[in-house]
């Protein structure tokens, strides 16, 4: 069985331990005493989260989490994308391609989107709302392997809406450091 917090659990903790240490790992991803081994998903969110908000700066805070992407589908995704490059001769034309859109892609005035009607996030299920976006940066971190693997370019993404902190769409900018059709 698939168990998606065992695998947050993992890449949290390492993403944690690359820019610290084990027990400043440990700490964060269960607390003090341990609390968190016995927390529900949406209680160990909010818990973890806040945790790594009050040990590290926000930059450092958002390098963490884009460091947790789980590549969930990644090769199906990378393969959508790549037919899409193939399928146009500019960001314009990408965006506004029928596959595209069923994706969630769309362009605007040449700059790229990526947008979800819902929380893509198994592990906020049970989650009302986030205060940060902390826990959302993940999908910034995938979203950019994503685009970088397909458009072979150092790529930066932009958490513009998330929908578990009241947006009505979660919505992220794509931004390729070199124009893909050149």
């Amino acid at each position: 069985m698939f168990d998606i917090r065992k695998i947050q659990e993992q890449v949290i903790y390492q993403a944690v331990k690359d820019k610290s240490n084990e027990d400043t790992a440990k700490a964060i991803m269960y607390g003090s005493d341990e609390p968190a081994k016995s927390e529900d998903n949406p209680a160990w969110v909010k818990a973890t989260m806040e945790r790594l908000e009050n040990h590290f700066d926000q930059d450092v805070v958002v390098q963490i989490r884009r460091n947790c992407q789980c590549g969930y589908g990644m090769e199906e995704k990378l393969a959508l994308v790549k037919e899409l490059v193939a399928a146009s001769t500019s960001m314009e034309e990408f965006g506004n391609l029928d596959r595209a859109n069923a994706a969630g892609l769309y362009s605007k005035n040449g700059e790229l989107y990526l947008q979800f009607p819902f929380c893509p996030c198994p592990m906020l299920e049970g989650v009302d709302r986030l205060e940060t976006d902390t826990w959302c940066q993940c999908t910034t971190g995938y979203s950019q392997v994503l685009f970088e693997k397909a458009f072979q370019c150092q790529v930066e993404v932009e958490l513009l809406k998330s929908i578990k902190m009241g947006d009505d769409k979660c919505l992220m900018k794509i931004m390729p450091e070199k124009d893909i059709w050149k």
